[in-house]
């Protein structure tokens, strides 16, 4: 290998490393968190609160949890809280709820979720599918193989990571802003709806909504599809990402438009 070569490979190596440790090991740490859950019973909320509620206490943040979206009403938690995590599918929020979520967001609260916990919660409220940046729409073939393809190596949630197979799952087909910024996707076959064979949809994503950093990942149909190693370590990293939301408002470029 020439002098250049060597020199072009240790640059890259140098970029990696500190892209990858742009998260903090210790970002939840002394964190305040919400984490909300609750909704349609398929997707076993009380299940994953089981597994993410006690991870986010061994990394030390201060979690309050919550069945009900009248939580969002308390104003003095919503000022004091750092990252909303919320895994409640479909259901219905209030006018007031609604504004004190987007409102904390919009102020610099992370917010972070996963699947129809948060691309299937309150279909007829547009600002919150706006903020969140996708909607859920379909997911041909119901509990299905797939592969989750990784799209960005060098961002600190998905360095290291390799593509992946989901097994006996939703493979969630969504409606997508064109602006975030795509970590992971996936490729409909065609085997369940033929129209739309090769189709390329975006799995794990990040992005702004005002000074708040939104992370989101279309997988975690059921808490057992966070046996999976990499499902369950994106979830993690992009939770760690949006916890520092607050202490590094205006420092993350996320817009990644796809036309031009």
């Amino acid at each position: 290998m020439t002098t250049k070569k060597i020199t072009i490979a240790l640059i890259a190596a140098i970029f990696c490393m500190t892209n990858v440790m742009a998260i903090s090991p210790d970002a939840l740490k002394g964190k305040k968190v919400l984490y909300v859950y609750g909704g349609w019973y398929g997707h076993e909320p009380e299940q994953c609160r089981d597994i993410f509620v006690p991870w986010l206490e061994s990394e030390g943040a201060i979690v309050t949890v919550s069945n009900t979206l009248s939580i969002y009403d308390d104003e003095e938690l919503m000022a004091n809280v750092d990252l909303i995590i919320q895994h409640y599918t479909m259901g219905e929020i209030s006018d007031s709820q609604s504004k004190a979520l987007v409102g904390a967001v919009k102020r610099g609260v992370g917010l972070a979720g996963w699947h129809g916990g948060t691309g299937d919660s309150f279909r007829d409220n547009v600002e919150f599918q706006y903020m969140v940046g996708g909607q859920w729409v379909a997911h041909p073939g119901n509990s299905i193989d797939y592969m989750v393809n990784i799209t960005d190596r060098n961002n600190p949630v998905t360095f290291g990571l390799n593509d992946f197979k989901m097994t006996r799952t939703e493979q969630y087909f969504m409606h997508i802003d064109p602006n975030v910024k795509v970590l992971a996707t996936t490729t409909f076959s065609g085997e369940h709806d033929w129209w739309i064979e090769g189709s390329v949809i975006p799995v794990v994503w990040q992005k702004m909504f005002g000074h708040g950093r939104v992370f989101y990942s279309s997988l975690g149909h059921v808490a057992r599809d966070f046996e999976v190693y990499e499902a369950f370590e994106i979830m993690k990293r992009g939770i760690r990402w949006a916890a520092e939301s607050l202490e590094k408002k205006g420092q993350t470029q996320w817009l990644s438009p796809v036309y031009r």
